[in-house]
C-alpha cells in the first residue's frame, strides 16, 4: 500500500474518491511510528480538504509541499501537531 523512499513513505491517491482517500491515509499511518513522514499525493478540492482536516484532527501535522494544477503533495508528520 505504501512505498518506502529514501527517508519517507509515500502514497499516491490521485483519482481516489472521498472518503476512501482519507481511509487509505489512516491505514497507511497505522503502519508508521510517531514522527515518521508520509508523503501523500491527492487531487485538489474536496479530497485535499477532507484529508488535511481529518489527519490534523487525529493529531498529525500536515504541510502542503507542492501544488500542481489539479493535485497537491502533502507531508504528514505522524503523531505531531
Amino acid at each position: 500500500m505504501i512505498a518506502e523512499g529514501s527517508s519517507r513513505y509515500h502514497i499516491d491517491l490521485r483519482g481516489t474518491p472521498c472518503p476512501v482517500n482519507f481511509i487509505r491515509c489512516r491505514l497507511a499511518i497505522e503502519d508508521l511510528s510517531p514522527e515518521d513522514n508520509l508523503e501523500v499525493y491527492l487531487d485538489q478540492g474536496e479530497p485535499e480538504e477532507m484529508v488535511v482536516s481529518g489527519l490534523e484532527n487525529e493529531g498529525h501535522q500536515v504541510k502542503i509541499i507542492q501544488k500542481a494544477s489539479n493535485w497537491v503533495r502533502l507531508l504528514v508528520i505522524c503523531g505531531v501537531r
